[in-house]
């Protein structure tokens, strides 16, 4: 397309021409243009990397990341390392960019993470950070054990190297309402004692002093492990560490990998951010099993354990059954016939079945169609979405007029680069599962049957009164942390002020008397939504000042919001506060609530281009009618 409208222009500019046509073909190819720019950052961005071109072009990269007109949430994070991390954080800077999080960073001088973290450092205070990476390696160990010394010595050093790290990392969570990323120990370049079997080795000693890690992880919410252990494995020994650029520049990283250190650090903070996809969108023909169902019928289909390429597309259906049992959506895009395609599934080898697929698609139009139809019927925006598929010309459709959408590319002669290719990109990272999770397609399929309900009945009135729902709003609670911390980095379009929170800043704010927290849970005829709105409010003399309020985009327009206010302005008046005040701060997705205050009778009192205040007094706020009970009331 861009070929052909290039060469339109310039035989029509040759001929004298410059009507409205040549003037639109013109833009139509500096559209192509900018996507084509856009293209090649993002392959370049993308796993698996040419190191050396990330490495050297990292300062354009930047430049025309900043240069794209792309809204970024701001990120405070502190590296404290034991080796040279400067390089780390530079490419980790265009990764986040790339992903909409743009980076202030502090960085300790070298070698000084267990100081920065233990003893008092009034720049570090001052920056208060809100992320913390403690970039450590198998290089830093202080306590390191020998092959002379007996079962009780080598006991010692690892209690006394994992109290070293105890020690910062309960010291940072003292200091800090910040979430802590971890690296755990990595293999060491030598092994003096070869095989590696004895108890006293170095092997040993790192799998014990890791297993000690994940445990400090599993009772500490907001402490994540990054497991450069196994990152090490899947780059490769011999590729990972270059002893002789550790000698002479302190990395304790080969330089060639630090793109992929990077990205690995970067799926971590996406995924405590919440900025990961929800939905996998898959082909079926040999892509779910090999063959053609339409010509090979159900009987024809590869899949099972009798061929080794039965046995990979088994796999990679197990695979994408664990995605949907932990909270992925599944939904399928198909050209095919749609009973036709429906019959794969009963197969007796089939691991997935047509229940596990909240939206299904088998029909002959084009691809890109179904999928923008797919994100619609589940009521989500087009970069939640992941699409596999075997053929690459469609895979290349789908990336050219649906850039939002995440197309990796895979080889359709190895079935398991469609797993690896997933894995490798990190979309559906998680560092932790809420029950919300393990509920999301559940809660999407009944979605579906509101919508259903709401098309047969009479008006809108009545549609809310047949869903019968009930809303059990709390303050925030630890069981629903998990989930809150989720909504606050994923809600956009019911979002007043996209104030984004993490696990331990949301723990801090239910704890703090200085704010009053609210959460809902909304459940209906079809069943459960699970913690589906937020708010929270700070105190200040006589006001309240509502400094959150969102809600999921699933529950739009059930009148959620009218119990959240109402819930709200009680606990203003139980509290004895005069006036209620709420801030709107635009964003490219929230438009919906520019005027949601004026809609329960909230004054404008400062209004400019990045924020309106908006207030009311007690005695003038009229409670909002709606079609739901609460829950003990």
């Amino acid at each position: 397309m861009f070929c052909k409208c290039f060469h339109e222009v310039v035989y029509m500019t040759k001929r004298g021409k410059s009507s409205i046509f040549s003037i639109s073909k013109i833009c139509t190819v500096l559209e192509c243009m900018n996507l084509l720019q856009l293209t090649g950052l993002t392959d370049l961005l993308s796993p698996p990397f040419d190191g050396d071109k990330v490495m050297r072009k990292q300062s354009r990269i930047k430049r025309e990341l900043l240069a794209q007109d792309t809204p970024r949430i701001t990120k405070r994070i502190a590296f404290l390392g034991g080796s040279t991390t400067s390089d780390i954080r530079n490419v980790l800077e265009i990764f986040l960019l790339n992903a909409g999080i743009a980076p202030e960073f502090y960085e300790s001088e070298y070698n000084r993470y267990y100081e920065d973290s233990v003893f008092s450092n009034e720049n570090l205070d001052a920056f208060n950070p809100e992320i913390i990476i403690i970039f450590t390696s198998v290089l830093n160990l202080k306590y390191p054990p020998l092959l002379t010394d007996s079962l009780s010595e080598i006991v010692a050093k690892i209690e006394n190297e994992y109290a070293r790290y105890k020690t910062m990392w309960d010291s940072l969570f003292t200091k800090y309402n910040a979430v802590i990323i971890q690296n755990n120990i990595d293999p060491s370049p030598i092994q003096p004692e070869g095989s590696g079997v004895l108890y006293s080795s170095l092997s040993n000693f790192r799998d014990i002093l890791n297993v000690k890690f994940s445990e400090y992880a599993k009772d500490h919410p907001g402490f994540y492990i990054h497991d450069i252990n196994r990152l090490a494995s899947e780059i490769g020994l011999s590729r990972w560490r270059d002893m002789n650029q550790y000698y002479a520049y302190k990395l304790a990283v080969n330089y060639d990998v630090i793109p992929e250190v990077s990205y690995s650090l970067k799926r971590i903070i996406c995924s405590v951010l919440g900025r990961v996809k929800k939905c996998l969108v898959l082909d079926l023909d040999n892509t779910l099993w090999g063959g053609v169902i339409g010509d090979d019928g159900v009987n024809g289909i590869i899949i099972g354990s009798e061929t080794a390429q039965g046995e990979a597309y088994s796999e990679f259906q197990r695979y994408c059954k664990a995605l949907h049992d932990r909270g992925i959506i599944l939904a399928v895009c198909s050209k095919n016939d749609t009973d036709t395609a429906k019959s794969g599934f009963t197969h007796p080898d089939s691991i997935l079945s047509l229940e596990d697929f909240t939206v299904f698609y088998a029909n002959w139009e084009p691809k890109n169609v179904n999928i923008r139809r797919i994100a619609h019927e589940i009521n989500i925006g087009l970069d939640s979405l992941v699409f596999i598929d075997d053929n690459p010309a469609e895979r290349a459709i789908v990336r050219e007029t649906m850039p939002e959408v995440s197309v990796p590319e895979v080889n359709p002669d190895d079935v398991f680069s469609f797993i690896r290719a997933i894995e490798i990109n990190g979309y559906f990272d998680t560092v932790n599962i809420s029950e919300d999770d393990r509920r999301r397609n559940d809660t999407y399929r009944q979605n579906i049957q509101r919508a259903e309900l709401e098309h047969i009945s009479a008006n809108y009135d009545d549609f809310l009164q047949s869903l019968d729902m009930e809303a059990e709003i709390t303050p925030f609670t630890e069981v629903y942390y998990d989930r809150i911390a989720q909504l606050t980095n994923k809600t956009n379009q019911f979002n007043l002020t996209t104030k984004r929170f993490t696990l331990a800043e949301i723990r801090a704010i239910s704890e703090d008397e200085r704010y009053i927290t609210l959460c809902c849970r909304l459940k209906d005829r079809f069943g459960d939504n699970g913690i589906i709105s937020l708010m929270i409010a700070e105190k200040e003399g006589d006001k309240l000042n509502i400094i959150l309020w969102l809600m999921s985009c699933r529950v739009l327009k059930r009148g959620v919001e009218d119990v959240m206010i109402n819930r709200m302005m009680n606990e203003a008046a139980k509290n004895g506060f005069r006036k209620v005040t709420g801030s709107y701060i635009p964003t490219k997705k929230n438009g919906m609530t520019a005027n949601l205050y004026c809609s329960y009778g909230f004054r404008i009192v400062n209004d400019d281009e990045s924020q309106t205040l908006w207030e009311i007094d007690m005695e003038d706020f009229r409670p909002a009618k709606n079609f739901i009970r609460i829950k003990g009331e």
